[in-house]
């Protein structure tokens, strides 16, 4: 078992949802913190509140990960706090819902440079002193949206099946060095993750963000490269994909985003969101 006690973890998108559930049961383990997010206020609001419940360090570094220049700037200011890591949870990510076509392309480039780039720059500048260490973890959160193409959150899916293959091949590259690295792969989670559009989740079919992220911390503690926290039919339901065809898998998922009523999304004006 991995313990979390007094080691050194970044959490990327710590100020809200997933990313503050990291944050939280981390603490609760022991591990001191580097908390990673574009609200300064957020995060130092929820510093405080972690010092105030757990005896246990808590750093905070404002960045926007969709600025390809953040992976550098964030490795700077850990550097200048003079911290070594030891967990890097790639956390932070965000994603376009609605006709691929028929929606702003600007949401879409930046979940490519959130969910792809800002996570590959952290994992190549924090991982690589890990290995020359030889000790060190890594936690990149997907989606069980990786196993699958999913019309009407196209790029969204795109992204974590990206995440989904490059942790597996990094996983294998630093076997042996110390360093381990593993993939979680959450279903719906009770985030805000469509907050601001009219889309909506199903609650009988979402996981709690506590639930989640300590499921992922326990899995990772267990020594296995791939974490399905949440509900056990999250894992039950990427079996489908990799039995059927891709051009049927696609069809059934458009079908049921469809009923969900992703085909006519729209944004909700800020002051009513």
């Amino acid at each position: 078992m991995h313990d979390y006690t007094n080691t050194t973890a970044v959490v990327t998108g710590a100020s809200k949802g997933l990313g503050e559930a990291y944050a939280r049961e981390l603490a609760s383990r022991g591990a001191h913190l580097v908390l990673v997010a574009r609200s300064a206020d957020a995060l130092n609001t929820l510093a405080g509140q972690i010092r105030k419940a757990h005896s246990v360090r808590v750093d905070v570094i404002a960045a926007d990960l969709s600025d390809r220049r953040s992976p550098q700037t964030v490795v700077d200011a850990i550097d200048e706090l003079g911290l070594e890591v030891d967990l890097l949870v790639n956390n932070a990510g965000m994603g376009s819902v609605g006709p691929f076509l028929g929606r702003p392309l600007e949401p879409n480039l930046q979940s490519v440079d959130v969910n792809v780039t800002a996570l590959i720059g952290l994992v190549h500048l924090l991982g690589a002193g890990m290995v020359e260490r030889g000790r060190g973890g890594i936690v990149n959160v997907a989606s069980t949206a990786a196993f699958q193409p999913m019309p009407y959150q196209a790029s969204y899916a795109a992204t974590k099946a990206f995440v989904l293959s490059f942790t597996e091949a990094l996983a294998e590259e630093v076997r042996g060095t110390g360093v381990r690295v593993m993939a979680a792969h959450p279903g719906a989670t009770d985030t805000g993750f469509f907050d601001r559009t009219t889309a909506s989740m199903d609650p009988k079919t979402t996981d709690t963000p506590a639930d989640v992220a300590a499921g992922t911390l326990d899995d990772f503690a267990r020594g296995r490269s791939v974490s399905f926290p949440g509900r056990a039919s999250n894992r039950a339901g990427t079996w489908a994909s990799r039995l059927l065809p891709r051009t049927t898998v696609a069809r059934i998922t458009g079908n049921l985003n469809r009923k969900a009523g992703f085909d006519d999304v729209s944004d909700l004006d800020p002051a009513t969101s």
